[in-house]
């Protein structure tokens, strides 16, 4: 008997996992599949990533560990909100040869017709990916056609000559994020100017 979790999510908390839960349950009879665990995110946004769905990671982290076969939701939106999202969930599943069964779209894994479609979905959204890392590569071209200057803007040198001096006193016990705080800026820019030559080198490469 495959041991199953279920995956239940709402985006409100007007609403309620009830009917998802209950409709799945008979499935599972029906497949002769065991619960052995309900995950509920209740009132979460499916475009939240794993780390805002607490019950998502820990069922993530559950396949990890071998701990149940097969994952029932009711419907793919349930998981994530986008192809892409969906493929990545997919392919950490199977990779801990864990299988999934989403109810609205007929989809399960455990089958040969399942497998395929899941190969398709791997497809594309790799698809998907490359088509947006084809549309950042373009934005960046035309940003530097139109002599547009990419990334943050310079800080005044004054300022830089300042976190400088912070940076190179004798003694100092601030650390990078504490001194970019004081000064109020991003620690990305603190890091730059206390290793201007480790930068110049990534920029020359």
């Amino acid at each position: 008997m495959k041991r199953a979790v279920l995956y239940l999510r709402v985006s409100t908390v007007d609403q309620t996992t009830a009917n998802q839960e209950r409709e799945l349950r008979e499935v599972a009879a029906r497949m002769g599949c065991e619960i052995v665990k309900v995950y509920k995110d209740h009132g979460i946004s499916g475009a939240k990533g794993r780390e805002k769905r607490p019950q998502f990671d820990a069922m993530l982290k559950a396949a990890t560990k071998r701990e149940f076969d097969l994952v029932m939701a009711w419907s793919v939106d349930r998981l994530g909100r986008s192809l892409q999202d969906l493929a990545a969930f997919l392919s950490e599943l199977h990779g801990t040869g864990r299988d999934l069964y989403l109810h609205m779209q007929a989809l399960d894994t455990t089958t040969p017709g399942g497998r395929a479609m899941f190969q398709m979905m791997g497809v594309f959204a790799e698809f998907e990916r490359s088509m947006i890392q084809e549309r950042v590569r373009t934005g960046i071209r035309r940003a530097k056609s139109e002599g547009k200057r990419l990334g943050r803007p310079p800080i005044a040198p004054e300022l830089e000559k300042r976190i400088r001096a912070a940076l190179d006193k004798p003694g100092r016990t601030e650390g990078v994020r504490k001194i970019a705080a004081r000064f109020n800026v991003d620690p990305g820019t603190v890091q730059r100017i206390s290793r201007p030559f480790d930068v110049s080198v990534a920029v020359a490469g």
